[in-house]
């Protein structure tokens, strides 16, 4: 029923299959993202452990599938890759920063509000009287993107290791191909593992 409320991909060139199918698939990510918090408000998981596991792993299936298909029908590794690697700067840099920035502009127009200087006391003493801010406390940011950055220098490696020796990032004979996929996998679940403990407070 979703797929037939896209248009077909001969229409007009594409043009509304494509901005049809950027409203689906936000829809679709929206009613995964609230599911995911819903389910870990039932279950009293932190939202920043929902955030990567639940709505992580249900965010990037579509783009998962994406990758897999142009893994399969494409001559290079190249159309996989980089739509992992362009959906990802898309959800940083639209999905954050649009946000933010709409947010921003709002504050520095608006200006104080008693709920704002409230909530942010700290900030509201420090800025000057009638200049207000939007306000995104970090939390556990750091070691989280720190621990990704690590993660994915480390994947990174794996890639140029693969290029060169093998002469290709994706494929190989069954057993190398499996030893890949299972070092990719493995290094999503230590990620994952050592980012909810600390979100968590093991450590």
């Amino acid at each position: 029923l979703v797929a037939a409320a896209c248009p077909p991909a001969g229409w007009r060139g594409g043009v509304p299959t494509f901005f049809a199918t950027l409203l689906l698939v936000g829809a679709c990510t929206t009613v995964i993202s609230d599911l995911a918090s819903i389910l870990g408000c039932i279950l009293a998981i932190p939202d920043p452990t929902t955030a990567v596991t639940l709505v992580a792993i249900g965010t990037s299936v579509p783009d998962t599938f994406a990758s897999m298909i142009a893994a399969v029908n494409e001559p290079t590794a190249d159309a996989s890759i980089t739509n992992v690697m362009g959906s990802n700067s898309a959800n940083v840099f639209l999905g954050l920063g649009l946000p933010w920035t709409f947010a921003a502009l709002y504050w520095a127009a608006a200006g104080p509000t008693d709920s704002w200087a409230a909530a942010y006391p700290d900030v509201a003493a420090r800025m000057e009287p009638g200049v207000a801010v939007y306000v995104v406390y970090g939390g556990d940011l750091g070691f989280s993107v720190g621990m990704f950055v690590l993660v994915s220098l480390v994947g990174t490696c794996v890639l140029l290791w693969r290029r060169f020796a093998l002469g290709a990032e994706l494929g190989g004979d069954r057993e190398l191909k499996w030893k890949s996929a299972a070092g990719f996998v493995g290094m999503w679940v230590a990620y994952t593992l050592v980012v909810c403990g600390k979100f968590a407070g093991a450590y």
